[in-house]
């Protein structure tokens, strides 16, 4: 027990000495905290000078009796797990831009029954045949495709056939994984509620995806001047969730790769409460423009106007606020959709313009300006998308790259705000 208390007034001191390079380091430079964080400096008794010391050399002969130290480090989740979550939300990724070009190619009403496990490939031109003769007594044929071919109606089945399992590797990829590192205890308690959260937006979102696809197999089209296509509530829904599970599965991978300091402190760092702010903005900005973007492809809004910056020969068409209620407008009308979506745009392209501009000159880590001039750069990138889509009358290339393009600017988004919170902790 006395070579115990010895030790942990041994690591008390350490902190101590710690501390007051901390402080001298941060009247000189920010860059001492790293260096201090990674070697501390204690008095070695056999020589009049000062020798540093790795923490990891010094505890190393005791490490079982730190482990009864009070404010000794806590286990970290495996670097494996946040590789998991990394790859998970890669594959989501994919899936987004999967379903936009299914949409694009409208391709997603062509399977007209849904199954848990998996919906079975024909094999013959028989059991093609019968597929096709259900797609037949279905809206989108009987208003729309009554020409389309056997060899036609294959290719459409198979992008929606390709989304569908695309999105059951996923929930494979998610629960496995889960089940096992939560029974091999890789998983601390933070993660355990965040991998929960994971589970339940992936069923939710295969549920939302078949409750989002028989909108469009219901009997609620008048004639053939009114289009078979899905509900543009269900499908913001269904890409929002698509959203939230990507912006939690890569935002949960940075906690694990990208660590904060287990034994720290947070600071308030008055220099850096505006862009922090800014960033956060900007995240949610990105979030909103996508989900309005959703409903622009529901209601294929970026067919009415196809100029920019005015739409046709005025700023704010005739029509913006045809429809009543007007609160119906905003959701229902494709011009104020549109309208909508391009004020939407540009916004978020003018808070992260600004958000570049003040982080001129501020005391970022070198990662943090990286993340910083990708965030901008991305954001012109992506409203150039926008532009040429309208431009060119919403082909099926760019579309998708405007797509995925609010994809990986709200990734950008999410990073720089992680980044930028790092900075906040320094050891204690």
């Amino acid at each position: 027990m006395l070579s115990l208390s010895n030790l942990c007034r041994c690591t008390q001191s350490l902190r101590v000495a710690q501390s007051k390079l901390l402080v001298s380091g941060a009247r000189n430079g920010f860059n001492t905290t790293n260096i201090v964080s990674r070697q501390l400096i204690t008095q070695n008794n056999k020589a009049s000078r000062f020798k540093g010391l790795r923490l990891t050399d010094l505890l190393k002969p005791q490490s079982i009796a730190v482990r009864f130290c009070q404010n000794a480090p806590k286990q970290k989740s495996s670097k494996v797990v946040g590789y998991w979550l990394l790859g998970c939300s890669g594959m989501v990724f994919t899936a987004v831009v999967l379903g936009g070009v299914t949409r694009l190619t409208e391709s997603g009403l062509s399977m007209v029954t849904w199954k848990l496990l998996g919906e079975k490939m024909p094999r013959s031109e028989e059991e093609w045949q019968q597929e096709f003769e259900k797609y037949k007594q279905y809206p989108e044929f009987i208003y729309k495709n009554q020409n389309i071919t056997l060899s036609e109606f294959k290719w459409i089945w198979y992008m929606e056939f390709a989304h569908r399992t695309w999105g059951r590797a996923i929930g494979a990829a998610v629960f496995l994984p889960a089940a096992f590192f939560w029974a091999k205890g890789y998983l601390d308690k933070a993660m355990k509620i965040r991998v929960g959260a994971y589970c339940m937006l992936v069923a939710a979102q295969g549920l939302m995806g078949w409750y989002m696809v028989k909108s469009g197999l219901e009997d609620r089209f008048q004639g053939p001047s009114d289009v078979p296509r899905v509900s543009q509530y269900r499908l913001a829904a269904h890409l929002s969730l698509a959203f939230i599970l990507y912006s939690g599965l890569l935002a949960g991978a940075l906690r694990v790769l990208r660590p904060f300091p287990t034994a720290s402190t947070l600071r308030t760092l008055k220099e850096l409460k505006s862009i922090t702010a800014l960033a956060h903005t900007v995240k949610a900005m990105a979030f909103l423009t996508a989900v309005s973007g959703a409903f622009v492809a529901g209601l294929d809004a970026g067919l009415v106007y196809s100029s920019f910056p005015k739409m046709g020969d005025k700023w704010i068409p005739d029509d913006i606020l045809e429809f009543s209620p007007t609160l119906r407008n905003f959701t229902e009308n494709p011009t104020t959709v549109q309208f909508d979506h391009r004020i939407l745009g540009t916004t978020t392209l003018a808070l992260v313009t600004g958000l570049w501009y003040m982080s001129r000159g501020k005391a970022l880590s070198p990662m943090a300006r990286r993340v910083v001039n990708g965030v901008g750069a991305m954001a012109w990138l992506q409203v150039s998308l926008g532009i040429m889509t309208l431009l060119y009358y919403v082909p099926t290339p760019l579309a998708a790259s405007h797509q995925s393009g609010s994809l990986v600017l709200l990734s950008l988004a999410i990073w720089l705000t992680h980044e930028i919170k790092l900075l906040k902790y320094i050891p204690k």
